[in-house]
Formats: C-alpha cells, structure tokens, sequence
C-alpha cells in the first residue's frame, strides 16, 4: 500500500465523535435535544411493547395472592415478595443468586442481541418515549415546532402551552411516584398515606414528594443524560458487545460514501444498474483497506446509498449520528431505521442501509449468533439456575434460631436435671400460621419447658420465646453438649437447628 492510499483510508476514518457526546458542545455547555416524531414499523412495535410492559407495572401493585401483594421490595422491612412467595433476609443468599441471574441473563442477551433491553424494555425510555416525550409533541408541536415556540417571545399561547405541558408532567411524576411506592411498601399503605390526614404521615408524604420531584427532574431535565452519563449499562455493554452482536447497525459497505441524491447517481447505484456491481465493489474493497488504482478511480464517480439527509440523526432521541458506529449513547431504540427505510422507500431503494445487523454481519454478510462468549454466558446462567432451584426446592418453610441467654451458663435444679435458658426465634416463610413443637430425635429424656404460651410461627413474620431446655445429669459427661433440635408442625418436620448445651464439670 503506497502513502495515497494510506492518505485515502485515512481521510475517510473519523474517530473524533468518540472524544464527545452529542449533548454537550465544546464549552461543556449541554445541547438541548429536539428529537423529530418518529413513524413507522418499528415505532409502532415499540409502542405495543411499551402499552403492555406500561400495564403490567401499573397493575401489578394492586394483584394480591392469599391476602398479600404478588410483588413487594420493602427494603426498610427487609420483606420482599416475588410472584406470591415471601422472602426474607435468611433468604438474602437466593436474593444474591437471583441478581446475579438477572445480570448473567442481561449480560447474555446484549452479547446476542446488543442494547435492545434499553430502547425496548427499560422504564426510563418507555416512559420518556412514549408517555412525557408523546405529550410534548402534542402540545408543542415536532421538533421545528418545539425550537420556534423556545425562540419565541412569551405570550398566552406560549405560557399556556407550556404550563399544560409542566402540569402533566408533574400530574403523571405523581402517578409514576406512588406506583413505585406502592411496590415497595404496598398499595394498602400507600392509600393510607393519601386518606389519612398528612400530619399523621410525615415520612410517607415526603418520600411521595421526593420520589415525585425526582421523577419530574428525570423525564423533564434530565431526559437522555441518563441513559449517557448516569446509567453504568451503556458502559458496560462496550465490554459485552463483539463483532457478531446484533445492534441497530449502519450499512457502511453500502451506504458509503455519502452524497446528496441526483438523478446520475440513482441510475449508477440501484440495484440492476450496470454500474451496481462496481459500485458494491468499491465499497467492499474500500472497507476492507484494499485501495488500489480501480478503487480511485471509482471513487471519483460513484457513492453510496446514503443521501446525508441527517434523518437519522433529527429522530435519534440521544443525538447521535449511527453512521459513526456503535455507540454507548445508542439505546437501539430503531427510530433511525424507520426514518432511513422511508428515505429508501422514497429513493426506489431497498431498505436496511440502517438495520438491525451485527459488524460481521455487514461486512461479510454472515451472521452468527452462537459465539464462544454466548456460549460462555450461557453455562454461567444454566449453572445459577440450577443453583436456584436446588435452594428454593431445599428451602425450609420455618427457619428457627436457638441462642443462649447471655450471661447464663446453667442451673442445678436438684431434681437429678441441668438447665439452659434460650431464646429462640420462628421465622416463618409462608402464608400459614403453624404450631409447632421441638424435640431432640432419640432422646425422649430431654426436656423442652416453654416461659409463656406455646410457640405460634406467624404467617410471614418472626416470632420470639423463651425456653429452658432440661438434660438429666446423668447423660452429661462433659462441659459443653451439642444439640440438633428437631421442629415439627403437627407432626411433620420442617427444621434443625443446632446449639450447644452448658453442664457443670464432672
């Protein structure tokens, strides 16, 4: 390769976007977005995905099983429900095991499939996109819209306009705030907060208030800067992602270079056009850095598919240009490909300059899915769930606790017996009381003598005792005796638990 050829690839291969993101300018000052209304196939998708994903959340709250939420994080109680079944902190193992699925299998799912999750799925896109960033179009107008009503002197239309706007917003950060809440302290609790009067619920109608103002900041400021700068994912995923991931992708091969339309091109370029072969050709040629004297010369007489009518761009919600690659700032929210496929569409040419494609992909036209690293992640996740589900299968339904009073070693009583006083606990995992009783297999001589009424293992709570735990003398022979008791609930057993048995030395 001679120094023009080098000179060629070099002035054709710009890297400088990746030094910046689109939404702050070269003072650091940020760029306001004014993302165009996207249209199309995709969109439309995307937004009964968002319909149905936007209906489970809102009506998950108030689904109950057996008199208590179907899903519940209360991280202050440290109670949580999931899918009907209560867990609490003695469970915070399978708590660990779960998120460390819910990351191997999101992990997994963006080596195949790229950042799909957070154009498609993630609530803060769901709700910017299709709830807060809808609304504006409807009272402001599109982009052009939107960017002369900012420019515009203040009048009633615009102060109008823009307090509707403010006001939905804040009525629909409220609905968002006490959905949330909802999920984490229940929605009985959260009606109560709004019943009651306020002075009775300081701290609840503060958080309502927090977790409102937030909400508002995010969707109303703060916008894409949290998928940018503050969400660790889009960071993340430049470590998951290879060549053979699938991403919303810019046909490079054959959208480069780019030019404005004309009627000379169309006839070279399309499809069928004796100069198309060439044209493909060039492309491939030049991509794979195989410049040579019949590349220069094409170069100066045929582009590629791509018009630059920046449409990708105006409609990207993150203000990025795909035509650079693969970015963090892109959610693959596919905005970019419904607005090039109507160019095309519009050009007589075929769809999928921007597409859903992996680097490989475009370059050799060969897809593959199943990688060394799926693979990988897969073994990872296949192990964890197995793990999973040996843990849950084993769980016990009361877990119980025997611990010595402190400052108590033992007590002669006389009657040819040693005691240990203990307190106990019955953590209860289920939604059913049970009565239960305790017993050291094999040793009928063991006395349990109980300080109060008989122990009742409430239904999803702890319950606490006290207990003396008498051993004949005679069967102690040394200092410290260790104990397996057996928990039974009407005649089946449903726990052990160890502790250790203090005598005096023989």
């Amino acid at each position: 390769m001679n120094t023009t050829e080098k000179n060629i690839i070099k002035e054709n291969i710009d890297d400088s976007y990746r030094d910046k993101i689109a939404t702050v300018d070269k003072s650091g000052k940020r760029i306001w977005l004014y993302p165009k209304k996207p249209k199309g196939v995709y969109f439309n998708k995307r937004k009964l995905v968002s319909y149905v994903l936007l209906f489970v959340l809102f009506i998950t709250p108030f689904l109950k099983w057996k008199g208590e939420p179907l899903m519940l994080f209360n991280v202050v109680e440290a109670k949580f429900i999931l899918f009907g079944f209560p867990f609490t902190t003695q469970d915070f193992h399978i708590l660990v095991i779960g998120m460390l699925m819910a990351f191997v299998g999101i992990a997994l799912f963006t080596v195949i499939f790229g950042r799909v999750f957070c154009g498609w799925v993630c609530p803060q896109t769901i709700f910017m996109e299709m709830v807060f960033r809808r609304i504006e179009y409807w009272i402001e107008g599109d982009a052009n819209a939107q960017i002369r009503l900012n420019k515009r002197e203040w009048d009633t239309d615009k102060v109008l306009r823009k307090a509707a706007k403010h006001i939905l917003f804040i009525g629909i950060s409220v609905v968002i705030a006490h959905t949330f809440l909802s999920y984490i302290i229940g929605v009985d609790r959260v009606w109560e907060l709004l019943t009651d009067p306020v002075e009775q619920h300081w701290s609840g109608f503060l958080s309502m208030v927090v977790f409102t103002a937030v909400f508002y900041g995010v969707f109303s400021i703060m916008r894409e800067q949290v998928c940018t700068t503050i969400c660790p994912y889009g960071r993340l995923q430049s470590v998951l992602l290879d060549k053979d991931s699938l991403a919303v992708s810019y046909d490079f091969v054959r959208g480069e270079p780019r030019g404005k339309l004309s009627r000379k091109r169309k006839k070279a370029s399309s499809e069928g056009s004796p100069g198309y072969d060439a044209f493909k050709t060039r492309n491939t040629a030049f991509k794979a850095e195989e410049v040579n004297d019949s590349f220069i010369k094409i170069e100066e007489k045929i582009i590629g598919d791509c018009v630059d009518c920046n449409l990708c761009v105006k409609v990207c919600p993150t203000g990025i240009d795909i035509r650079n690659g693969t970015q963090l700032e892109c959610v693959n929210c596919t905005a970019c490909i419904d607005a090039c496929d109507a160019v095309m569409e519009k050009i007589d040419k075929p769809k999928g300059l921007i597409r859903i494609d992996s680097y490989n992909g475009i370059v050799s036209g060969k897809k593959k899915l199943i990688t060394k690293r799926a693979i990988g992640y897969s073994l990872v996740l296949v192990a964890l769930i197995g793990l999973q589900s040996f843990m849950l299968i084993n769980r016990s339904k009361v877990e119980c606790l025997f611990l010595r009073t402190p400052g108590l070693l033992y007590q002669d009583l006389g009657d040819g017996y040693i005691s240990n006083l203990y307190n106990y606990q019955l953590i209860n995992k289920t939604r059913e009381d049970f009565s239960v009783e305790f017993l050291v297999k094999d040793a009928p001589e063991i006395v349990f003598q109980l300080v109060g009424d008989a122990p009742i293992a409430k239904a999803s709570s702890v319950t606490e005792g006290v207990i003396f735990i008498k051993i004949p003398k005679k069967d102690l022979d040394k200092e410290k005796t260790k104990l397996t008791i057996e928990i039974n609930a009407e005649g089946v057993l449903i726990d052990r638990t160890k502790t250790t048995f203090f005598s005096p030395i023989k």
